[in-house]
């Protein structure tokens, strides 16, 4: 039994008590199209802070595809923007794109490469064109991600438009565009011209339909499923909507009788066998089981999410660590020490009652010492 922390400056006694993980998956879930954004394993042991540690990275991707997941490599959740350089983000890509051997898993583009200060539209869609080229041909599907270069260099909506009208006019193969809202990026307050975020919606409606040969899907992370269901229902047909959304996925997956958001989400890094095991439920036509199994994951979700959101990581990590993904609870840029004790005490309990704990008891295990740290026990 563990003493853990609680809100408030109080203790609480805490056991492990969920419900086992499911058992080894099946095949790969067909009813959606479902990636996990992959964080990256620091190399705890380096001289460097960015130094990545490359077997077990790439060996937590392995396990995201034997869920039946696909992977989303070098997105916001593997600390693009907060310690993952563009160099180290073109070996990540080289090397996941080298192990996929033919499994679903798509890459970020974005536009981290150009240097501080301000930049123009023809270099922004410069930068993106450069990432996308070593994207697709690394074998992923690309997914245009928001710049915060433009976002600081765009006086209005037709910025916007100019800047990815060109790019998706020259680009001859099917991508992915991800509007990642403030709470996840300050820096990108006010995307695609506009600071309502349902006004912003509808510009980017407005783009996709004017590219909607090239724009496969978008994906939404902007933690508002009333929002996400509009604009879902705003697209072309031909327009996948992706949610995003960390707080609302399970009914925004579910879908109504209009459609249903895909899925492309930093919580299914951590809660991956049960994510997938929910998404088998959908294929076996069973959505009040496929809920049943998902929606005891959203409290801790919240707690992984809840703000500042851009520190999300964070908890990622902590859990890959609870469960034995990796052995060391170490971030690049020192990012561990983001949230406090008492926040990572929460997400053991509830990482505990979503059944998302691989081994309980390692669990408690590898808590121990960094209670033992903060002076708790």
């Amino acid at each position: 039994m563990l003493v853990l922390p609680v809100p408030g400056g109080g203790l609480q006694n805490w056991s492990p008590s969920g419900p086992p993980l499911p058992g080894p998956p099946g095949p790969p879930p067909s009813s959606r199209i479902a990636y996990a954004a992959a964080h990256v394993v620091a190399d705890a042991l380096a001289d460097e802070p960015g130094t990545v540690d490359w077997d077990t990275t790439l060996a937590f991707r392995e396990h995201l595809w034997a869920c039946g997941l696909g992977v989303a490599e070098a997105m916001d959740t593997a600390q693009r923007g907060m310690g993952l350089d563009w160099a180290t983000t073109k070996e990540l890509v080289t090397r996941t794109g080298a192990a996929a051997a033919g499994r679903r898993w798509c890459a970020g583009v974005g536009t981290d490469q150009l240097p501080p200060g301000p930049a123009t539209v023809a270099s922004i869609v410069d930068a993106w064109r450069e990432q996308l080229d070593l994207v697709a041909g690394a074998g992923a599907v690309p997914v245009v991600m928001a710049s915060r270069a433009l976002a600081a260099a765009a006086a209005g909506p037709a910025d916007y438009h100019a800047a990815y009208g060109k790019l998706l006019s020259e680009t001859g193969r099917p991508v992915l565009l991800h509007w990642l809202g403030e709470q996840f990026d300050p820096a990108l307050a006010g995307y695609w011209g506009h600071d309502d975020v349902r006004a912003a919606a509808r510009e980017l409606a407005a783009l996709c339909a004017e590219h909607a040969g090239v724009v496969a899907g978008v994906k939404v992370s902007v933690l508002d499923a009333e929002v996400e269901v509009e604009f879902r229902r705003a697209l072309p047909a031909a327009v996948a909507c992706y949610t995003g959304d960390d707080f609302n996925y399970p009914e925004l997956i579910a879908g109504d009788d209009a459609g249903h958001s895909e899925a492309l989400l930093g919580v299914f890094d951590p809660i991956a066998p049960v994510a997938a095991a929910a998404l088998r439920r959908l294929d076996d036509g069973d959505p009040a089981g496929f809920r049943a199994r998902l929606d005891p994951t959203v409290p801790l979700a919240r707690e992984i999410f809840r703000a500042p959101t851009r520190h999300y990581k964070t908890g990622v990590v902590f859990l890959a660590h609870l469960n034995g993904h990796q052995d060391h609870f170490r971030m690049i840029a020192g990012q561990e020490s983001a949230r406090t004790i008492t926040h990572l005490a929460t997400l053991l309990r509830l990482a505990d009652e979503a059944g998302v704990l691989a081994d309980p008891d390692l669990a408690q295990a590898r808590m121990r010492p960094l209670l033992q740290a903060a002076g708790i026990v």
